[in-house]
Parts: structure tokens; sequence; C-alpha cells
């Protein structure tokens, strides 16, 4: 049976002499692997179309026990992440995390269109890597059901302080004044930062990337979404690893 669909390839693996095993996060199957054979004999842009970082469309035959890709023609193939070693260490942080959360076998529209308009922001380099990276975490995690509550201080209601704590193992948000609490690791949260983290929950999608932070802002934003994901998650990732070496720093450590 042949099926098409719509995908974004974000893992590839060299299978035997010339054969691959891509990984594709598609619109209509969620995570679907597949293998390409002999994609460099072919003639009709399939090699460019089963590449990492490709978003195409692909014609896929369903075999008794795998996926064949029959045949795959690009959309868009994101070159400009190539051009700069920590974007595109972080759009392969993107593909690993989508791998980790994506469902497989259901529909998985919503996470595609994260990530692709993230890529998208990456290789225009015009926006900070770092907001992308918090809102893709945040706004991945809320879809696959991890969303937290930052609606109000989870003590008194209070939404507005000076200081807010965000508490990545349970998901919610403490005000300055009735102070962190004891024994639960905590992110301090200025203003700023605690606009942002709600943007990137609660703002649509269209909207998700639109919005700029002071310095500290960012870093306070970034550490609080870094946090959430390894928190929630109980697992690290080898390619956040090598985007803080790239990135010159250490990330969140709990």
């Amino acid at each position: 049976m042949r099926t098409d669909a719509e995908g974004l390839v974000i893992m590839e693996k060299c299978v035997g002499d010339s054969d691959r095993l891509i990984t594709v996060l598609t619109k209509e199957k969620g995570i679907l692997r597949a293998f390409v054979q002999r994609p460099g004999r072919a003639k009709n842009g399939r090699l460019s179309a089963t590449r990492l970082f490709s978003y195409s469309r692909f014609t896929v035959f369903e075999g008794r026990d795998k996926y064949i890709i029959d045949d795959a023609r690009p959309i868009e193939v994101f070159f400009d992440l190539r051009k700069d070693i920590e974007r595109l260490s972080l759009a392969q942080y993107f593909c690993e995390l989508s791998l980790a959360l994506a469902p497989q076998d259901s529909p998985a529209g919503e996470y595609l269109r994260l990530v692709l308009n993230a890529l998208y922001f990456l290789g225009r380099g015009d926006r900070p890597a770092r907001i992308i990276k918090s809102v893709v975490e945040m706004r991945m995690l809320a879809l696959s059901g991890y969303q937290p509550d930052l609606v109000g201080c989870s003590e008194c209601g209070r939404f507005e302080s000076d200081t807010m704590y965000f508490l990545p193992v349970s998901g919610r948000i403490i005000c300055g004044e009735c102070g962190c609490p004891q024994g639960e690791t905590s992110v301090r949260l200025g203003r700023g930062a605690m606009a942002g983290l709600r943007h990137t929950i609660y703002a649509s999608l269209e909207k998700a990337f639109s919005f700029t932070l002071s310095p500290q802002g960012t870093e306070e934003l970034g550490r609080a979404a870094e946090a959430y994901v390894l928190s929630t998650l109980s697992r690290g990732f080898a390619t956040l690893d090598f985007y803080h070496a790239t990135a010159g720093d250490t990330g969140w450590r709990g």
C-alpha cells in the first residue's frame, strides 16, 4: 500500500553500502521510520529530499514490517542552518526533542509546524537563538501533555510580582512575596522572563516567537525552559550538550 505524507527528516542513518534509514516527523503519521534505497542514483531530487532537515513530500510504500520511501520531493531544505555551527547544533537538538516527544502512528501537525517555524527563524538568524530554543522546549512539552500552570502563584494566586520562582519539577510558580519553597528546585524569574515564559505557552503559534527580552531576561527564561525539559523527561540529550559546547556555556544544572 502506498500513502502520501509531508514531513521533516529529523534523523538519518546509513544501512549497508548505499541505503539509508530516515526518521521523519510527519503531519499525518507522527514519527515515521522508512528506508531510502540507493538514493544517490535517483535523478528526481530524492537525495536532497531525504537528507537531515529536509521538509518534503513523500510517497511511502508500507510493507508488512517496514516503510520504504518510494518517492520524495523537497519543499524546503534549510541550507542556511549549515552556515553556523551553533544554530546547526540547536536544530539537531530540536530534532532529538521531537523524536522523544512526538507521537507515532498519530497525527503530529502541531509538532511539525512548531519545528518548521523554529528552523525557519534559526536559518534567517534575525531572532535570538536562545529565545527560539525556549519556545520550542516549552511549547513541545505543552503539546505532549506537560503544560505547566503559569497563570498565578500556586500559593496565593498573585499574577505579577517583581520576582517569581518557577518550579520545574511540579510545573508551577511561586511569587516572591510567598517566598521560594525549601527542598524543591526553583528558577528565579524577573518580570520580563515571567512574561516571556507565559508567552511561550499561551500565545498563538503564529506569535509564539515574536517577543524580545533583555539579556538577563533571556538567560532566566532559558534556564527555566531547559530545567523544565530535563526535569520532566528525566533524561539528558547529547545534542543539547553539543549545543552548549558550541555556545560556550554550561546550560542549566539543577
